[in-house]
């Protein structure tokens, strides 16, 4: 298994990704194999139907970087992000007001991260007829979706005057 969204547990990619304010804090961009949590369980169901265990690999085999994900959620957001800089540096801004929403965090760098994962789900595709239904640009919206309603309970609790938890790191 390799990069597993799940709707109960939104990342915080995304929670400040959003015309909200504030600042979503990334690392570096490695390439990984995202996948949604549904596929990945209906795969499990599969493998535990056979008469002989076995292993299988879990992935979507396709790959796509951090970044990428900035980008499709942007465009699902009616964003536009403008890229300046390199490495710790590097910042995204919003095209139109020229707002920075992304910035690279150092302190998320992770040394002993893989860099490039990427799964061969090829064994489970032949064996148990397994492709994942979920798109990458599918899960993006369902983080997006699941982070709105979060946004939305925490502005009402406060409109109310309740204090709310931070679900996104800042």
């Amino acid at each position: 298994m390799l990069i597993v969204y799940d709707p109960c547990q939104p990342p915080p990619v995304l929670g400040k990704l959003s015309p909200l304010p504030g600042l979503f804090a990334a690392g570096e961009s490695p390439r990984g194999d995202w996948g949604h949590a549904r596929d990945y369980v209906e795969m499990m169901w599969l493998m535990l139907q056979q008469d002989k265990p076995e292993d299988y690999v879990i992935a979507t085999g396709i790959q796509y970087t951090v970044r990428e994900l900035i980008e499709i959620a942007a465009r699902q957001l009616n964003m536009s992000i403008r890229w300046e800089g390199e490495g710790a540096d590097e910042k995204g801004l919003e095209e139109k007001s020229g707002e920075m929403i992304v910035a690279v965090d150092p302190s998320y760098y992770r040394p002993t991260e893989v860099h490039d994962l990427l799964g061969d789900a090829g064994k489970a595709r032949q064996k148990l007829g397994w492709q994942p239904s979920t798109s990458f640009e599918e899960l993006i919206a369902e983080m997006i979706e699941a982070d709105m309603e979060e946004a939305q309970k925490d502005y009402l609790c406060l409109k109310e005057g309740f204090q709310t938890f931070n679900h996104f790191e800042t």
